[in-house]
């Protein structure tokens, strides 16, 4: 039997953060939530997520921030990192995917059940990618 797979949520508003972590945990994964960006660094080194599920705006270190800081980490820079936002500016998205996420949802557009399999999908590929 496989292991769950291990999520980290980096989501500083409290109604949403339990919304995201009781909807993620009944999909079957396991999930620590980060609630500003310099605690979602000192989790990730610890906990090495098999997902990263990051907002932007965020106390301490914004989510561009965070994602940037990752990517020049060898132990972080191969997490795949979806951005997950109420920030729907162009610019914002390219951004997002220039710093290296693999998916950008504007909270508002996307049901508990399609991030759910945006997460599924993008752990199906990073395994593919490991395997590769």
């Amino acid at each position: 039997m496989a292991t769950a797979n291990k999520i980290l949520l980096v989501e500083d508003d409290k109604f949403i953060s339990r919304a995201y972590k009781d909807g993620i945990e009944r999909a079957g994964f396991v999930i620590t939530v980060a609630s500003d960006g310099r605690e979602s660094m000192k989790i990730m080194q610890a906990e090495n997520p098999d997902l990263v599920l990051l907002d932007l705006v965020l106390p301490m270190k914004n989510g561009f921030e965070v994602l940037s800081e990752m990517k020049m980490d060898e132990k972080l820079k191969d997490i795949p990192v979806i951005i997950l936002s109420n920030l729907g500016q162009e610019s914002d998205i390219q951004k997002g995917k220039d710093l290296g996420a693999v998916d950008y949802l504007i909270k508002s557009n996307f049901t508990m059940k399609q991030v759910i399999l945006k997460i599924k999908e993008h752990l199906t590929k990073a395994r593919a990618r490991k395997q590769a």
